[in-house]
């Protein structure tokens, strides 16, 4: 497995693939609902700083192979999650809040041209805790992996096998301090 997360600062982690183009395409899969659905979670999105953005995840059914979430996650197979856009600007720039309303963190897709290929940066910012940092780190690398292969013309391998397969790397890799309790930049 490639295009591990990399903690770049205190509640903060970042993913780079390279992917199939043009831009366009890519910023699809981004922001309709129809694509996002093959690879993260449908919903309804408001294309416009300020706007609202609902995903509702079936992280089971992103490949053929249903394999269920483990245990630990059985709660989170199927969800639907709301978020609000704060950098809209197509066919670049991307992004939303995530996760607790009062003090969400940030997850932000930059995509700029690369040869044929698209260069896709995700970074997840103002995680609180390093059990988040465990969490999406998983998360992120295996939605980035499901996309991938959609882009490619692959089929994609269970979303719960491959992101079980990375929890020992992610912790092994994610330190101690990774993040402070209010998920800021250590002082």
């Amino acid at each position: 497995m490639n295009g591990y997360g990399k903690v770049i600062g205190s509640g903060t982690i970042r993913f780079e693939r390279v992917l199939p183009g043009p831009i366009e395409r890519v910023w699809e899969y981004l922001t309709d609902s129809d694509k996002r659905e093959l690879w993260l979670a449908s919903g309804k999105m408001e294309p416009r700083v300020g706007g609202k953005v609902a995903l509702s995840y079936d992280n089971a059914g992103l490949s053929p192979d249903k394999t269920p979430p483990p245990e630990k996650y059985k709660g989170r197979g199927r969800a639907t999650t709301h978020h609000t856009i704060t950098r809209f600007e197509p066919p670049r720039f991307l992004t939303l809040t995530w996760g607790d309303d009062k003090n969400p963190s940030e997850v932000s897709f930059e995509l700029s041209a690369e040869g044929d290929g698209v260069r896709l940066v995700l970074i997840h910012r103002r995680l609180p805790s390093r059990s988040s940092m465990l969490s999406v780190g998983p998360g992120w690398h295996a939605h980035l992996a499901v996309l991938s292969d959609r882009l490619n013309g692959r089929t994609p391998g269970a979303f719960w096998t491959l992101f079980s397969n990375l929890e020992d790397y992610y912790e092994r890799n994610v330190p101690a301090d990774a993040a402070t309790p209010e998920g800021g930049e250590k002082r």
